[in-house]
């Protein structure tokens, strides 16, 4: 809101407000930034208390169905208010109190809007999430990240750095302290409940809210919030860009930047981060990392951590078993996916990129083995190693997530990293290759069965998979090293390694998913230590650190893939030769091109005649088969298959041209 000058009322101006029904008890109060009383024809039925400013009401609004109404005040109370020029604010059936009102503002049919002294706007609240009975409590802020409070709630080990953390968000509290809530610019309030400390920035819109209270509503012009009808929102923060609509229920919570919660959705004591949606059904302490969607009605998330997660109808989770209570949690790494009807009893942890079908109650670990199926035969838990890096799915959705990042917010609070291969993931696959091979070894290469942390390994399945990893590294680090190379021309081996040498020593050991930020974990440590120290001491600088690792990923990313070119190629790559690189490179190529075809022929599947079962109704199978094109198109011309089968020839291409520029 724009700084005004403000002046007493006339005599003749305070008249005019009296006889259009207009009263007060000190008219000395009463403070207009206009220079003439022209506008004073548009405040009628207004009863005025403590102190009031306002400023001119020239303009109109535009309603749905071309309705137009005039900028004023009609029907209400006002008690220590600001308004803003160009509002109109009616029809309030209690009152208005303690708000700052910024200009162009409508406000109607509403019950009260009320700032209550020493309010936070939700700011300071604990959220018990992943374990309900407490113990990783989560304090919510307006510039909470998914990676700050990750190390809130992970690092409970390291209980200096849980009470620096938390002596940060109480601190931010602090200075949202006040007897005062804000109303923005631009701001549309209509046809709601009563509506308690909530702090509402410029652009939201507000329309047949229940209730709401002890909150924030952090929109702005480049990123708005939507509140919709029969939301019931206490002790919460909604960011940027995010909507909350349909009957929602959130309480103690966090939605993140451009999230969408809707028709019915229910969900306390959780955090959903960036680009989250949760429809139909339920959440309970749930930590939703960036990306987490759940669209069913019977889906239940509780106690859980999840990101880039897609929570197939009617997937849920128990976090306790009746002994203790609710005290269990689980993880679900980045990218793990849940069938339609699954089950996990907690405590569990899988695997990154891994997908869940059946019912699951033994408590597994699938962290080493990502990109996994977990499958329920008989009550058993059966693994398959990482036969997700052939599924179309997985690849599909690595490509929508960027598309999908609906944030508009030149601010971004939440740091994501979009690749499906990384060292944190490749890192995993180097374990789990040595962990199946330990298997083959202690139980024989002919057994039939494997047994690991609760699961069970079936021999083809666990031969197949230690191929699949192989070919997902080779790919991987063949990525590097093209990248690294570039489009320079390699005369010397003594040119070419030089021009592998690491920028930095930073990146060598484990890698950590720290909700969206890919990191080494030497740099979330030493930011840990800072923290601890008192080298670091605000939110801002925490997220700054966060940011830095962010911008050096890909250097980082080398340095990782440097060290594991011997290890993996029997390559040491300080001596490597340009006759090693371009071997490396054919290996790359081959990687590269048998896992775009194991994808071309898993999209097969989806155009077989099973797959045209309820096409073509009461015809023959030649009718059957017209309709299914005429509906999904033939299988060549599908736009995913063509990109895989160009995918093949880029790639094919980059391959030979490196080996031509290193020959």
């Amino acid at each position: 809101m724009t700084q005004k000058k403000y002046r007493h009322l006339r005599e003749e101006e305070i008249s005019l407000l009296q006889r259009q029904g207009c009263e007060s008890d000190n008219w000395e109060d009463v403070f207009f930034s206009g220079e003439d009383d022209s506008s004073l024809s548009r405040i009628r039925n207004v009863v005025f208390s403590g102190t009031v400013r306002f400023g001119r009401f020239s303009g109109t609004f535009s309603l749905p169905g071309g309705m137009v109404k005039k900028a004023g005040m009609r029907d209400v109370s006002l008690h220590n208010v600001t308004v803003g020029e160009d509002c109109c604010i009616e029809n309030i059936r209690g009152y208005i109190a303690g708000y700052e009102i910024g200009d162009g503002t409508l406000i109607e049919n509403v019950d009260a809007l009320v700032t209550e002294p020493a309010s936070r706007f939700g700011n300071g609240v604990e959220v018990a999430v992943l374990n309900e009975t407490g113990g990783r409590e989560v304090i919510i802020t307006d510039v909470l990240s998914a990676q700050t409070a990750y190390l809130m709630a992970m690092y409970r080990h390291r209980p200096v750095l849980t009470e620096k953390f938390r002596r940060m968000a109480l601190d931010y509290a602090e200075s949202k302290r006040s007897d005062t809530g804000r109303i923005g610019s631009g701001v549309v309030i209509r046809n709601a409940g009563m509506i308690t400390s909530v702090n509402i920035g410029d652009n939201s819109s507000v329309i047949g809210a229940g209730r709401l209270h002890n909150g924030s509503i952090n929109s702005n012009s480049a990123a708005p919030v939507t509140i919709g009808y029969g939301v019931v929102a206490e002790d919460f923060i909604i960011c940027s860009g995010s909507r909350v609509e349909d009957n929602t229920t959130i309480t103690r919570c966090f939605v993140g930047q451009s999230c969408i919660l809707g028709h019915g959705y229910s969900a306390s004591d959780s955090l959903f981060f960036s680009n989250c949606q949760g429809e139909n059904g339920e959440a309970c302490a749930i930590f939703a990392g960036p990306f987490t969607v759940t669209h069913h009605k019977s889906t239940l998330l509780i106690a859980g951590m999840f990101s880039f997660m897609n929570a197939g109808s009617g997937s849920n989770q128990s976090n306790h078993m009746y002994k203790l209570g609710p005290i269990h949690q689980g993880i679900l790494e980045r990218g793990a996916k849940t069938a339609s009807d699954s089950y996990i009893l907690w405590p569990s942890r899988v695997g990154a990129f891994s997908l869940v079908m059946g019912r699951h109650v033994t408590h597994s670990d699938t962290t080493s083995l990502p990109f996994s199926y977990l499958i329920e035969q008989k009550n058993e838990t059966y693994l398959v190693p990482g036969v997700n890096l052939r599924s179309v799915g997985t690849i599909r959705d690595a490509q929508k997530w960027p598309r999908r990042d609906n944030r508009t917010d030149p601010h971004k609070l939440d740091i994501i990293n979009f690749n499906l291969l990384s060292p944190y993931t490749i890192q995993k696959m180097f374990k789990g290759i040595q962990l199946l091979k330990n298997l083959q070894y202690a139980s024989g290469l002919l057994s039939e069965e494997y047994a690991y942390h609760s699961t069970k390994i079936r021999n083809r399945s666990l031969v197949k998979g230690i191929g699949y990893y192989e070919m997902a590294i080779t790919k991987f680090l063949g990525n590097s090293l093209i990248s690294r190379l570039g489009n320079r021309t390699y005369s010397s081996d003594e040119q070419l390694r030089a021009a592998l040498a690491p920028d930095s020593p930073v990146g060598s050991g484990r890698w950590a998913d720290v909700s969206g930020l890919i990191a080494p974990k030497t740099e979330i440590t030493a930011l840990m230590n800072a923290v601890e120290q008192g080298e670091i001491d605000s939110v801002d600088a925490v997220n700054a650190a966060f940011r830095k690792m962010h911008e050096h990923y890909y250097s980082y990313e080398w340095t990782w893939a440097y060290d594991r070119f011997a290890e993996f190629f029997g390559v040491d790559p300080a001596r490597m030769t340009r006759s090693d690189a371009v071997d490396i490179i054919r290996k790359w190529q081959t990687a590269v091109i048998d896992l775009d075809r194991m994808l071309y022929e898993d999209a097969r599947k989806e155009f077989s005649l099973a797959s045209m079962t309820g096409f073509g109704a009461d015809g023959s199978r030649e009718i059957k088969e017209k309709d299914f094109g005429n509906v999904r198109g033939d299988f060549e011309s599908n736009s995913f298959v063509r990109a895989v089968l160009n995918h093949i020839e880029v790639k094919r291409a980059l391959g030979d041209d490196a080996i031509s520029r290193l020959q």
